[in-house]
């Protein structure tokens, strides 16, 4: 009988993670991840026609030009606090190469 060797520890969520990338998972969550972030941190969720996200860019497309022009000064606060929600949440992974964290907000 052979022997087993010893391994170090991995902590649950980095095999969560690692189940994620290996069965393809990830880019799909991340995204409804990041589209979670944006109804909870924008507050205007029930404005919001279209969302997209691809490469770090969350594409937004509301209903209400004067929701979109308010939205629009508070573009990098938004990103900022989106990223801050989504580091938080342990089933995003942020190191996917198109659904990562957001890098750019673009409204319409």
């Amino acid at each position: 009988m052979s022997r087993v060797e010893r391994k170090e520890p991995t902590r649950l969520g980095d095999v969560l993670h690692m189940y994620l990338k290996i069965s393809r998972l990830a880019a799909p969550l991340n995204t409804r991840r990041v589209f979670e972030a944006w109804d909870e941190v924008s507050g205007a969720g029930k404005y919001t026609l279209k969302k997209f996200y691809r490469g770090g860019v969350l594409y937004i497309t509301t209903s209400s030009s004067v929701i979109c022009s308010q939205l629009e000064f508070q573009k990098d606060v938004l990103v900022e606090k989106m990223n801050a929600r989504l580091r938080s949440d342990e089933l995003f992974c942020g190191d996917e190469a198109n659904t990562g964290y957001i890098k750019e907000l673009k409204l319409k």
